[in-house]
């Protein structure tokens, strides 16, 4: 990888089966739930684990640097450093892109990375106003100040802040924004239904051969469904636009909120020497990091500006890339990037190439079933989605590659490419 001095090293690592919120996970929150995949990964390492990055979308009051807390409930050696991330859904693959930086000559050699989300376990926050009135109550020296104080609380003032699914700066959701760019690309109900019964298909048919081996004492994903059907699918009401009589987006071809824990494991060759020679791994040849502008160019389409601009430097085309995992936020947006990676003068404007990158070979995408049938707990996804193309990549012949993408809120994109 350029600038590395060296060849990094992805290691599949472990997770959490994917739950739906309030289910078996109801009690843990996101430390809780990290805690046994660390320990479980801790484990398979024959020497030490140098660094550890960690991250979650939701955060929580109690802590700030949820990596720290994880390692020390994890009794893992507390003189690793060990810092907390967040890039949205991109989370724990940013993680990984951190920890490749850290790797080298003379430096760390063993990055244990990962992300959770505990959607069952949102904390709700007092309004500013609120809280600033209890600190100066609480602080208030004499009987006198705190009548005081008491007397200038407003009813106004006495707010819940109430965590939501939605972008702070449009105030809409992603699947409101998502609805946009369905309607600007033309993607039909019926493109967005079929991807997302691929998606079910594959996801069950891995499951069935062994492909997944989750922990945490339930024995599979709750998610992926062996029964559904186009014509099932199509019964489903829109679920963001319900108004335009053109909503295409519903619960069925979007991701659900969901509960779970991954991990992944980042080395350089001395690194990788003490893992497990069984262990999935493959070379992460380069990465992209993209930004778009979230009022004028779609929320979740940074990766089509990332991926061509990753594919030019290595002199590719997409036909070159024998699997592409894209996380499936919602199918609107999977058909959305298709779309526009195979449009010559979106990719001319987005990304400033004239390369001719060909057709984009779907068949090859996701063939373990992606977020829409898998579950989506957002920082989580990353070392999922890694992890799930690390397996499916080391088994095909040398020198094939992978392009694993995501889409994140606020108009980010993190591309990888992968080499086994």
């Amino acid at each position: 990888m350029p600038g590395s001095g060296g060849p990094i090293w992805l290691a599949a690592g472990l997770r959490t089966p994917f739950v739906q919120v309030d289910g078996p996970f109801a009690g843990r929150d996101s430390l809780a739930l990290s805690v046994p995949v660390v320990q479980a990964m801790a484990q398979q390492a024959s020497g030490p684990i140098d660094c550890g990055v960690w991250g979650a979308v939701v955060g929580n009051l109690a802590y700030t640097n949820l990596a720290r807390e994880i390692w020390l409930d994890a009794k893992l050696d507390p003189h690793v450093p060990t810092f907390t991330t967040v890039m949205q859904c991109s989370t724990s693959m940013v993680a990984a892109f951190e920890a490749a930086g850290m790797l080298g000559e003379r430096r760390a050699a063993l990055a244990l990375v990962g992300g959770v989300e505990s959607m069952s376990q949102v904390e709700f926050g007092l309004g500013m106003n609120f809280s600033v009135w209890l600190r100066r109550l609480f602080q208030a020296k004499s009987a006198g100040d705190r009548l005081h104080i008491l007397r200038k609380l407003r009813p106004s003032d006495i707010r819940l802040y109430v965590p939501e699914v939605k972008n702070r700066v449009t105030g809409r959701s992603m699947g409101e924004h998502t609805e946009d760019m369905a309607k600007d690309w033309a993607i039909t109900r019926q493109e967005e239904d079929a991807l997302a019964l691929d998606s079910h298909r594959r996801a069950v048919a891995a499951g069935d051969r062994g492909f997944f081996v989750p922990l945490g004492g339930v024995a599979k994903d709750h998610f992926p469904r062996r029964d559904t059907s186009l014509e099932k699918l199509a019964r489903l009401k829109p679920a963001f636009d319900r108004k335009s009589g053109r909503g295409t987006i519903t619960a069925g071809n979007s991701s659900p909120l969901t509960d779970g824990a991954a991990g992944l494991w980042v080395a350089t060759d001395e690194g990788l020497a003490r893992l497990p020679a069984s262990l999935p791994r493959v070379r992460m040849i380069d990465f992209e990091l993209a930004a778009i502008d979230i009022f004028h160019e779609g929320l979740l389409m940074a990766p089509v500006t990332a991926i061509p601009r990753l594919l030019a430097r290595h002199g590719l085309a997409y036909e070159d890339i024998a699997l592409w995992e894209i996380h499936e936020a919602f199918s609107a947006q999977v058909a959305c990037h298709i779309k526009a990676l195979q449009d010559k003068d979106f990719v001319r404007a987005k990304a400033g190439l004239d390369n001719n990158f060909g057709r984009f070979p779907v068949e090859r995408m996701n063939p373990n079933g992606g977020s829409v049938a898998l579950g989506h707990p957002f920082a989580a996804t990353g070392a999922r989605i890694l992890s799930q193309a690390i397996k499916e990549l080391a088994a095909l012949p040398a020198g094939s590659r992978a392009v694993v993408s995501i889409c994140a809120d606020g108009g980010l994109g993190t591309v990888a490419l992968l080499e086994c």
